[in-house]
């Protein structure tokens, strides 16, 4: 409707950020207004537009931040504030399954507000299947049904359920939102004459790198919750399906299974070891620290001619590099008969996706090692053109005097993190550094008299490493300056943590 922003009710999914769908990333990317609640996990909200204004009404199980009728609100109140604007619902599982979606939207409707329903996986389906429960299965279950746990009826103060069919039901039974009251609901059930050695099993923090499932009986409910202190959020799951998830488990195998790590390299850069990193159980947080541009200069590029090596130092001086080379109207063939030296294994693979083959890589993928290997060349030093960012030391300089040296991008601080972010940095296990620069930026951002950031890191090359020390981290280091041989390094790190 004309001059009222578009409100989507989105769902998050069940945590795993792996399970959000396309369409909701894709209006997360856009959004100006993100109102979300308490269980959508960081890792979501790391899809959201860096410019959002980012709302959070989330709800404790006894205490609610923010009141429904205050929610619906607030979304008339943003729809109204930003005319053709992007107000991004975002809420855990699926909206319309006790996600009380159906009440936001009958006061949009109320408000003349247009919407869009992104539906979300639901807990009830995924969260078993993490834990390796299957919620039908021939010959055990054909039907599965999905309950509210915590919904009393206004009458009698008790919960609204009718237990006398739930108890004769032969399908899987799944309550969400039910663990303060499944003591209650499990005796219900057996006073009904259902089975009490039905199978059990609760899953806390379900897909998430936390998840834990405690099995029980029905008769042995409330003790266990007791026991192992089940808290919330987690699913109950009743039913001879149950038994499964002894022989199906597979999330609890992943090697960094119940980990997580703050990435803190570019954003641009962040997605390869993030895909890696989640692939292997762990949640990452992308946290970039530093922002790369390229820089406003009008090179000469006739000039090109007078150098017979061009030394890459980074993937950023590759991507600038090439970025104002094409810009100006040129493109790889400038670079015919002329030597190409990459600093290491990383930037000499982003040089390749240019088509362009290294001649020189140093074993010590430093800049020093970049530095001797060059310098060592039976060559003109002062045809050597050393492409590099604003930030880089004079390393390379000290040892090619004669070398000319071009700042093809700068380097710039990220001078803050939302709230939301600096809470998931505070529950983090490590910190994953790639650059100096990103662990000075980092410090200075949450500086570790701060007391909120995780004390151990994993670091790609040992002037990283040394910068991290400098600020009292303890620190594993990658044996190659690569990013497979630092996930490798990482997951035989946890490894013999376990061990």
């Amino acid at each position: 409707m004309s001059g009222l922003g578009k409100v989507y009710l989105i769902g998050a999914g069940p945590g795993d950020p792996g399970l959000l769908t396309l369409r909701g990333k894709e209006i997360l990317e856009k959004a100006d207004v993100v109102v979300y609640d308490r269980l959508v996990s960081p890792a979501i909200l790391g899809f959201c537009n860096q410019k959002a204004k980012m709302v959070d009404v989330g709800k404790m199980p006894t205490h609610h931040k923010v009141k429904q009728s205050e929610i619906n609100k607030l979304l008339v109140q943003f729809a109204g504030e930003f005319p053709a604007g992007i107000i991004a619902r975002l809420k855990g599982g699926d909206p319309f399954v006790f996600g009380r979606g159906g009440e936001e939207a009958l006061e949009l409707v109320a408000a003349g507000i247009e919407f869009e329903v992104v539906p979300g996986i639901t807990s009830a389906i995924s969260v078993p299947a993490y834990a390796g429960i299957p919620v039908s299965h021939r010959g055990i279950a054909t039907s599965f049904h999905i309950i509210t746990g915590h919904e009393k009826a206004e009458s009698n103060g008790e919960l609204s359920l009718d237990f006398e069919t739930l108890a004769k039901c032969p399908g899987t039974l799944i309550f969400l939102m039910g663990i303060a009251n499944m003591d209650f609901i499990a005796r219900r059930l057996m006073e009904c004459g259902k089975d009490p050695k039905t199978p059990l099993a609760f899953i806390e923090k379900g897909t998430t790198p936390y998840q834990r499932t405690v099995t029980a009986t029905l008769e042995t409910a409330g003790a266990t919750i007791v026991r192992e202190n089940v808290t919330a959020p987690a699913i109950t799951i009743m039913g001879g399906v149950v038994e499964l998830g002894k022989s199906l488990a597979w999330k609890k195998n992943l090697p960094l299974s119940g980990k997580r790590l703050v990435v803190t390299r570019a954003a641009k850069q962040a997605s390869g070891i993030t895909a890696r990193l989640t692939a292997l159980g762990a949640e990452v947080i992308e946290t970039p620290m530093i922002e790369t541009r390229a820089v406003d200069v009008n090179f000469d590029w006739a000039t090109l001619a007078n150098f017979d090596i061009l030394a890459f130092t980074s993937t950023n001086g590759v991507e600038s590099f090439f970025r104002q080379l094409f810009a100006a109207g040129f493109d790889v063939r400038v670079l015919a008969g002329k030597k190409i030296a990459s600093v290491g294994k990383i930037t000499e693979k982003k040089l390749l996706e240019y088509g362009i083959r290294c001649d020189y890589v140093p074993e010590d993928h430093t800049g020093e090692g970049l530095g001797k290997l060059l310098a060592s060349l039976p060559v003109d030093h002062s045809r050597i053109l050393l492409l590099q960012g604003n930030l880089a030391d004079d390393t390379l300089l000290k040892l090619l005097p004669q070398a000319t040296r071009w700042v093809v991008y700068e380097t710039l601080p990220v001078a803050e993190l939302p709230e939301w972010k600096r809470e998931a940095v505070a529950g983090a296990d490590a910190v994953v550094f790639a650059s100096t620069s990103a662990v000075e930026n980092f410090c200075a951002v949450i500086p570790a008299e701060a007391g909120i950031s995780p004390r151990t890191s994993f670091c790609i090359g040992r002037m990283t490493e040394s910068a991290a020390r400098k600020h009292g981290f303890d620190t594993v280091t990658s044996d190659e300056t690569t990013m497979d041989s630092l996930v490798k390094k990482i997951a035989e790190y946890y490894a013999g943590e376990g061990a």
